[in-house]
């Protein structure tokens, strides 16, 4: 069976820097933090204080009062970054046949505010379970795409994909086959995420996951370097629309890049740490070329899941030097997550959008805050620090692993 081709003609983004895809970019290209003190509650007895939240966002610039209580953030975030992906694309709703348009979104947690204070109302209250009509259908994590879907009409595949912070990755995967495969023309994809709460704080910190740079959290989230202690939560949402390539072209969509192939892997090791020498990694990106028909030397940056933890760093870097050789020395190589914090289940999606965009305007975006090498990193490598690189990028490789071991890998080309 012929495969068909799948290219990107849209893309939308609500990130800690940036509000939209333009937006986005910028922050990307000057080398911005989105961290700083969390405004959304008291974070006096919390050992982190901060976090990458939106900026500027209000949900009465795209919902009415009585949709927006409805509404969980996250699938708020999702209905505003495939709204603008859906514009972005120039798709005629209209005409376009919409049994043939999928929704396949990712979300890590869904919605864990709504959970949160559902249960904090009924600890709080007589012991009567008076809970909001709405509680359940905020909450679950398939409410994001069928929102998507119930708001534009699309009558095709529709589903939530749940593999922590890989989930959106695992999600554009899922949406790269179903074209392929002929199932569908089109596909919105992509994830959100709003775990910025107090259940999500209290929770990563148990864990001792996250960074506690609380005199200087523009700083905190530092990839790649030796005084790294943690990441930072981010939230928001990115959305890409993967069309068939011929139905794309037909219409004369802008095209931003061929999807070219996806791998997926499992550490099988433990329930958060990677394995020490990145085995998982290391198959999941072979995967990934083998799925889209490249050698390692074709590729020519790589957006790392990269969330400044002392033992994923290295343990990423380490499986891109197995994969990819001396070739990988010729490679750009950052973390994105230096400026949006880490998105969990939006992750793969937001940084994909990094991936593309820095192949339309050939100029890699930096890894900000390192300040002091790490000993147990090869210093061959470029890890484009601190300042944005000029080069020209003709494919991209986007990383995205989850708690649990999954691991997940995506290749964008330049098309022309």
């Amino acid at each position: 069976m012929q495969l068909k081709r799948v290219v990107v003609t849209g893309m939308g983004a609500l990130t800690p820097i940036g509000n939209n895809l333009e937006a986005y970019w910028e922050g990307l290209r000057t080398g911005k933090s989105g961290s700083a003190p969390i405004t959304y509650f008291d974070t006096e007895k919390f050992k982190t204080k901060f976090a990458c939240e939106l900026k500027g966002y209000d949900p009465s610039d795209f919902f009415d009062r009585k949709e927006a209580r409805k509404l969980d953030r996250f699938a708020q975030y999702a209905l505003v970054s495939s709204d603008e992906a859906i514009a972005d694309s120039g798709i005629d709703l209209d005409v376009v046949d919409k049994f043939r348009v999928g929704v396949i979104w990712g979300a890590g947690i869904g919605g864990l505010e709504t959970f949160q204070n559902e249960v904090i109302n009924y600890a709080n209250g007589d012991g009567t379970p008076r809970f909001n009509p709405f509680f359940i259908p905020k909450m679950i994590a398939d409410i994001a795409p069928g929102n998507i879907s119930i708001k534009h009409g699309f009558m095709g595949p529709n589903y939530t994909t749940v593999s922590a912070c890989a989930s959106s990755a695992n999600a554009m995967i899922d949406a790269l086959n179903y074209i392929r495969l002929g199932h569908c023309d089109v596909v919105v994809t992509g994830g959100s995420e709003a775990a910025v709460t107090i259940a999500g704080m209290g929770g990563f910190n148990a864990m001792h996951a996250l960074s506690t740079r609380n005199e200087s959290p523009e700083t905190a989230s530092r990839p790649f370097d030796a005084t790294r202690d943690g990441f930072v939560l981010g939230e928001g949402g990115g959305a890409l629309i993967l069309e068939e390539y011929e139905h794309a072209k037909a219409r004369g969509a802008k095209i931003y890049a061929e999807v070219l192939g996806g791998g997926l892997s499992s550490d099988a090791h433990h329930m958060t740490a990677p394995h020490p020498e990145g085995i998982g990694v290391v198959k999941v990106m072979e995967n990934c070329l083998q799925n889209a028909g490249l050698k390692p030397e074709d590729v020519d940056a790589i957006n790392t899941h990269g969330t400044s933890t002392p033992l994923g760093d290295v343990a990423e870097l380490k499986a891109i030097s197995k994969v990819f050789g001396e070739h990988a020395k010729n490679i750009n190589i950052n973390s994105t997550k230096s400026m949006t914090g880490h998105l969990l289940g939006a992750a793969g999606a937001i940084e994909a959008i990094a991936s593309i965009l820095a192949m339309e305007h050939n100029l890699v975006p930096p890894t900000i805050n390192h300040s002091v090498v790490d000993e147990q990193i090869d210093s061959s490598l470029n890890l484009t620090l601190n300042k944005a690189q000029e080069r020209e990028v003709k494919v991209a490789m986007s990383n995205t692993f989850g708690f649990g071991g999954h691991n997940a890998c995506v290749l964008f080309k330049k098309i022309g």
